[in-house]
């Protein structure tokens, strides 16, 4: 909210009709399940250049991340093409508004519910189709360097945490936790100098999820869908992605419909040509081992008892094939 208690969007609108050169129309501001503080987001119509009117989403201010790459990702190439289908169009943008120094977009308007509401047989391979055009959209907007990648976690502290959990009862399966975590930390720094040997070629969504994917108004179950929320991207590798996704459905995967996640990512990119010849399945067995074994250090958040069983025997399935 500005300090006159309106909509900081409201607020500011005249501006963002003057940055719009006009061709933005008045905007119905407001609260989406998307925005924090005193984000504004609206509704309107928005003129092409030639003339078309295009239903919108305005949304300030935008986060640098975010804007960044919405905006490379969003728009179109020298040929007129779109640079990725797989997220929204944009329309227009800035960075400042006025005086200003804040980040705005216009961009499409999308369904407004997520593919999360009504998780059919169609909304996995969707989803993963839309995150393999966004690795391949992006990689062409920005090569991936040296210098872009992550730092490691430190696995050792959050492992020795769910450790200490299960030590002081804490947990179901009290003595099968204890054993799984001591097998890990006896491994662990091979474990994590095999994941940190990963090749960095990917930038990844970060928050890859049926919550984050909509379609496009007209189109049907199985069309394809759009990923938003681009705050998280960062250089890494896609299993991150893939492994993250289905490590949400570890206690019901039967959501899934039958797709695994890592295997039908992988299948897309061999087709397109994106693989590189890394052992992938070895890798997503280690990201699912570290994320499994950290599930006790973080049971505020993932303390379901059914979700705790299945990480547990995720562990327990996957660690004599690793040590």
């Amino acid at each position: 909210m500005s300090e006159s208690g309106r909509p900081l969007g409201a607020t500011l609108e005249p501006l963002l009709a003057e940055a719009c050169g006009g061709r933005l129309g008045a905007v119905s501001w407001f609260t989406s399940a998307w925005q924090a503080g005193g984000a504004s987001t609206g509704q309107a119509v928005f003129r092409g250049e030639d003339g078309t009117a295009h239903e919108v989403i305005v949304k300030l201010p935008v986060g640098p991340m975010e804007h960044r790459w919405t905006t490379l990702v969003g728009g179109v190439d020298g040929s007129g093409e779109r640079v990725c289908t797989a997220t929204p169009r944009v329309l227009a943008s800035g960075t400042t508004l006025g005086s200003y120094d804040l980040a705005w977009i216009v961009e499409e308007r999308l369904e407004p519910t997520p593919l999360s509401a009504h998780l059919d047989e169609h909304a996995p391979r969707d989803l993963v189709r839309a995150a393999v055009e966004w690795y391949a959209a992006a990689g062409r907007m920005r090569d991936v360097t040296s210098g872009d990648a992550p730092a490691s976690k430190d696995w050792a502290a959050i492992i020795a945490k769910g450790r200490e959990v299960a030590h002081q009862h804490g947990i179901g399966e009290e003595q099968r936790w204890n054993g799984a975590i001591r097998t890990v930390q006896r491994h662990l720094d091979d474990l994590v100098r095999r994941w940190n040997d990963r090749p960095i070629t990917t930038w990844c969504h970060g928050d890859l999820h049926f919550g984050n994917a909509l379609r496009r108004p007209g189109t049907r179950p199985g069309d394809g869908c759009v990923l938003i929320d681009l705050a998280l991207v960062h250089a890494g590798h896609w299993v991150e992605d893939a492994v993250y996704l289905e490590r949400l459905y570890w206690a019901k995967p039967e959501m899934l419909h039958g797709v695994k996640p890592v295997s039908e990512m992988a299948r897309i990119m061999r087709e397109r040509h994106m693989l590189h010849g890394e052992d992938y399945a070895m890798l997503a067995n280690i990201r699912r081992v570290l994320m499994a074994a950290s599930v006790p250090a973080f049971l505020n958040h993932e303390g379901h008892p059914k979700y705790v069983h299945a990480a547990l025997e995720m562990l327990e399935k996957l660690l004599p094939q690793l040590v």
